[in-house]
Formats: structure tokens, sequence, C-alpha cells
């Protein structure tokens, strides 16, 4: 036997079994298969006292001293020699000749659903391991995306080697050994994961008594895990939380379920998918994320806030053998293409020579997931011309087509000729930025009940043609995020005001790559801002507070903020506004707008006293200095008027923000 060619972090081997320790099991079994194969040596390091399988061209060395994250990064580089092969996603930071497989950039993408020492460890360690070590690996081609997005690593450079299946095959039903009172007599629903939030197990139990109308019990198999942040749960009488379980247990609960259902809003794989593919178990799964790459069409989707589309599926299965019999076909061909052998061999290619071309598995095409589906709304006041010109280059060049366009407006000479271009309603409503915005979100339940997100734009916003997709996109690839904010290429909002011609000649120049991909958190900025729509389902925006302005979009993004999701400001969607004065409010109104406000938000809770504070600085500030030098194109006297206004309204206890509308 030739002298070992590289070694591998044995680490995973005193852990818990969860998804990331059986790639890295299967890897190493499939490894040995190979080397022994070619009379080649391998070393497994492991900390002192871990037991190791049997493994013919593996030399088992236990190193010490200590265990866990202290010996992965003290002890292992200095006892390893050669090339280091680290499976699962940790690695020596100190250490660069090694190849790291990072299974997903869920600690980015959902950070909620982890502790917040796990997720401290990982934000602060991953990134220095895709910038020194030799190479990352992953195990999707999504994931290599959202790596991508996320560490210093470029997107081509990382190489994808998947899952397999085939552990699978070698479970044995009949020595399971299921916890007393499990009844399986009654058709159910297997369901596998943590309590973790992107597992997204609360839509499955939220459908629990649906699901028992149906004559179905829901099975939930898996453990909490130290790693994840604590999610609070209610069970249905229906539903029965197995806890851990043995493979062979988890054998005859997939041969016997009605399907394997997997609601996750994202995975770096989803190897429950593959395993119950290989039991001939169907499945029916989340479309987010890997799922579509791993599921192809051998599986029945849903989106994961969607309900009602996974109680169809599940009655559909119900109700049809030869479904059943299908998806079942179906699942066994497609994990053919997951296999440790082949991951094995990408592996050894990889130890050889990590800056060979990255291998990629050998798979017929599969869509991603498709862009969510969004609608726009425009509020508009005063400004007919304006708003037709910039609605009907929207309709006309978003590369992703806007499911609906609604134009709201409180006289309807303000909408100009909008109601005559395709795709566009225009609907009534009473005067007001929050009024008209309010009564767009009603229209477009009622015309476009699937839109999965909302935009709202100014109507002197004139948006980039990529505008709607890259919005689509971040919502698609973050499931987390629930606000999104384009980047505003030019803003003549206290100047004269941009021409639509002008403001088309700046989208229309090529824009220099960005120094930035996302900042957050970042609360939405009313020009040109998208929502989730499962996020803001009853959610309004305040109609007390009247004029057109910004509060009125910090208010209603404090206030989403209260249920949890990241609000992000995107480079890739641009757009300008063009500061169109028409239909502008008064400055005396404003001016008292700009103390009111924010002190009415401060009462209801939606702007902090340092954030107060500030606002009226600023404001009253810039007021006082511009009265006695004015700006041509913005009524500081006024302002400052309406600021002395408020105040002594607010010295008599008066706080009403729709009393602007009246002076």
């Amino acid at each position: 036997m030739r002298a070992p060619a590289f070694a591998v972090n044995g680490r995973f081997l005193g852990q818990p079994v969860t998804g990331v320790q059986r790639y890295a099991r299967g890897v190493v079994g499939a490894l040995d298969a190979s080397l022994a194969r070619d009379g080649a040596a391998v070393t497994l390091l492991t900390p002192l006292g871990t037991a190791a399988p049997a493994l013919a061209a593996f030399d088992h060395r236990a190193v010490g001293p200590g265990s866990g994250h202290a010996w992965e990064q003290l002890v292992l580089p200095l006892r390893c020699s050669g090339r280091l092969l680290n499976l699962c996603n940790t690695a020596p930071a100190a250490r660069a000749d090694q190849v790291v497989c990072i299974h997903d950039a869920n600690v980015f993408r959902s950070p909620d659903s982890y502790g917040r020492a796990f997720r401290a460890l990982y934000r602060s360690l991953l990134p220095v391991l895709a910038a020194r070590s030799a190479r990352i690996a992953t195990v999707s081609h999504d994931a290599a995306r959202q790596i991508a997005a996320h560490l210093p690593v470029a997107e081509r450079d990382i190489a994808v080697l998947p899952n397999g299946h085939e552990h699978a095959l070698s479970w044995d039903p009949s020595r399971a050994a299921l916890p007393a009172g499990t009844g399986l007599d009654r058709p159910f629903v297997l369901a596998l994961g943590s309590r973790a939030r992107h597992k997204n197990l609360g839509l499955l139990l939220g459908l629990a008594p649906a699901l028992d109308a149906m004559g179905l019990d829901l099975l939930v198999a898996g453990g909490g895990g130290a790693i994840f942040a604590d999610v609070a749960e209610t069970l249905a009488p229906n539903v029965l939380r197995l806890g851990t379980v043995s493979d062979d247990d988890l054998a005859l609960l997939m041969d016997r379920a009605l399907c394997l259902a997997f609601p996750s809003t994202t995975e770096g794989f989803g190897l429950p998918i593959v395993e119950a593919m290989a039991r001939g178990c169907p499945v029916v799964s989340s479309d987010r994320a890997s799922m579509p790459e791993i599921c192809g069409d051998a599986a029945l989707m849903a989106a994961p806030d969607a309900p009602d589309a996974w109680l169809a599926h599940v009655a559909a299965l119900l109700g049809s053998t030869p479904l059943r019999v299908d998806l079942a076909g179906r699942g066994r061909e497609r994990v053919k293409l997951f296999s440790w052998a082949g991951t094995a061999e990408g592996y050894r290619a990889l130890m050889a020579d990590p800056l060979a071309a990255p291998r990629r598995r050998a798979a017929p095409a599969v869509p991603m997931s498709p862009l969510p589906r969004v609608a726009v709304a425009v509020a508009t006041r005063g400004r007919p011309e304006v708003v037709t010109e910039t609605v009907r280059l929207l309709v006309e060049t978003q590369s992703h087509a806007p499911l609906a366009v609604v134009v709201s407006c409180a006289d309807p000479t303000d909408a100009g000729g909008c109601a005559a271009i395709p795709g566009v309603s225009v609907i009534a409503a009473s005067p007001g930025l929050a009024a008209q915005r309010n009564a767009a979100i009603d229209a477009v339940a009622s015309l476009a009940p699937d839109a999965e997100a909302i935009a709202f734009f100014d109507d002197d916003f004139v948006a980039d043609p990529g505008w709607i997709e890259a919005v689509a996109r971040a919502f698609r690839d973050a499931p987390d995020i629930v606000a999104l904010t384009g980047d505003v290429l030019a803003d003549d909002v206290k100047g004269p005001g941009l021409s639509f011609s002008d403001a088309l000649a700046i989208v229309r120049t090529p824009a220099p790559v960005a120094g930035w991909g996302a900042i957050e958190p970042y609360s939405p900025y009313g020009c040109n801002m998208a929502f989730r729509a499962s996020a803001v389902r009853g959610q309004r925006f305040d109609e007390r507070l009247v004029l057109y302005g910004w509060l009125e979009d910090r208010d209603f993004a404090a206030a989403l903020a209260k249920g949890g999701g990241r609000m992000v400001k995107i480079a890739a969607a641009r757009g300008v506004h063009m500061g169109a004065k028409g239909g502008r409010v008064r400055g005396e109104r404003l001016g008292y707008s700009q103390v009111v406000n924010p002190l009415y938000m401060n009462r209801k809770g939606t702007m902090t006293v340092p954030l107060v504070a500030d606002h009226l600085a600023r404001n009253i500030g810039s007021n006082l200095v511009g009265s006695f030098r004015p700006e041509p194109h913005v009524d500081r006297f006024g302002r400052l008027k309406g600021n002395l206004r408020a105040m002594l309204d607010v010295a008599r206890g008066r706080i009403d923000p729709e009393r602007a509308a009246s002076l």
C-alpha cells in the first residue's frame, strides 16, 4: 500500500448523525472502497476515544488532547501532515492546503433557525475557510450559488458533489423498534427534520386538523438539535412526534407512509428526499432553494407558504393509487443521479489537484424553482403625464413581467392614460399615500391572488428593465427576506426634477459593477420597494399618516419587522427617482408632519427615541438654515413654519398626524 495520499478530518465520527454527518460517513465509505481497489492509503484523524468503522484503506489515528471545535482548530492542524479533507462545514482556520465541504449558506439565509453561539461561530469561521482553503465543495448547485453570494468564493470555483442514496437501501424495516404507542394502522404523512425554523414544520402542523378530517395522521421524526433556536409548537391529536429514530425505524416509516412531506424554505440538498425516493416513498416537497434540483419531475411540489397546495397534493395521493405508483417509480430512477461512489471519485480528483476544474454531477438540466410572481402598485396624484410614461415603460420593458399593475388615485384624471395600457388596472381610493396604497393592496388581492410579492413604486420612478426580476430572484433565493429596496441611481427630489427622458438615459447607461451586492438591515424606501405577500397579509399602511413622504414607509416596515425576517437593499434592482414637482405637498404641511409623525410613531412603537431625535434635529435644523439661504426648489420657510406649528400643538398635548392635511 502506498504512502497516505491525504488525511480526512474524522471529528464527525464523534457527533450525532444528522444529514451533514451522514454525508461524511457516506463519502468516507465510498472513498474506502475506491481507494482499496487501487491499493491507496488515507489517514483518518479523530479525537481520542472516538470509535471508527472498519475501513480497509484508512489508517485511523486518534490524536489529542481535547475534542470538539478546540480540537479541530488547535490539535488537528498540528497532527496532520499533507492535504486535509473536511466534509462537515468546519475545518482548521489556520490551514490552507485543504478541501472543505460547506453544505449550505443557511446560517446567512435563515439565521433565526440557529442558536446565537452557533450563528456567531459559523459567521466568523466560514468566510475565513472560504478565503484560505485550496478548494470549497458543496452538495448542490443552489448551495453553490448561495455560498458564493455570502462568502468570498466564486460560484464557478465551487465543486458540486452531492449526497448519495445507497445507504437507504441497506436499512431493514424488519429490525424497526419504534416507540411504544406508534400506531401505523392508520394512513399517515411522514415529516422529518428538526424544529429549526427553516424546516417549516409549522406548515404541516397547521394542516393537521385537515389531515385528520381526511383520515390521516402526521408522524414527525427527528430531534431538535442543540444548534437550533427553540421553536414553540402546539400538536393536534393526530400528530405524533417520534423524536430521534433509527435508520431501520425510518425504513419502516418510509415504506408505510402515504408520502414524505418536506416543506423546508431552504436546504443545501435535502437528503430525506432521496432517501424516501430510494425506498419508493412518494415525496411532496417545497419548490424553493435546492429542492427542484434534487426532485426534478419525481415529486409533487408546492410553495412553502401555500398550505392549500400541500393539502391538495396529499389529497391527490390519497385518492390515486396510480399517482403513488408513478411517483415511486420516478423517484427510484431519479436517485440514480445521486451516488456516494460518484461523489467519492470527485473528492479523489479534488484531493489530487484542488485547483482542477470543478466536478459537477452528470445530471439532466433541472429548472430552478420559478421566480415569484410580482404585482405592482403605483399611487399617484396630480401627475397624469408622468405616471403614464413610467407605468407604460414598466409594463413594456420588464424582463420578468408583473402579474398585475394597479394604479391607485383619488381623482380618475390623475391616472392619465394608464387605463389604456394593457394589463393595468386603475382604481379609485381616498386621497393620501397610505389610503391609496391600502386600496392597491386590496385590489391586488382580488385581481392577482396568486401574487407572491407586491412592489410599490412612486409615480415618478423609472425602473430598470431588470428591477422586478432582480427582486423576484432575491425573494426566491432567500426565503427569510420579507422586504426589499433597490438602488436609486439618481434622486432629484431636492432639485428641479429630472425629465422622463433624462431619467431613462441614466437607467439605460451601462452601470459599473457595484462594490456591494446587498445592505442590511435596510428600511424600505417608498419610491421603489417590494414585500413578500405572505408577510404583509393583514398589514396596512397607517392612514393617520396622511401625507406623501418617507415616514409612512418606515412605519409600515417597522410594523412588519415585528413578525421577523430580513429587510435588504440590493444593487441589482436599479432605477431613477425623477423628483417630479407636480402634486408635491405644500411646505407647511410637510413641515408639520416632520415633527408630529415621528412622535406619533414613537408612541405606537414603530420609531425609537434616538431615531426620533435624529429626525427632528436634521429636519428642523435644515429648515432653519435653509430659511436664511433658501434653495430654489424647496420651501424651507414653509416647512419651518409647519415645524413651529407642530411644536406648539405637541406642547399642548396634541399629536394628530392627520391635522397636516387641513393646514
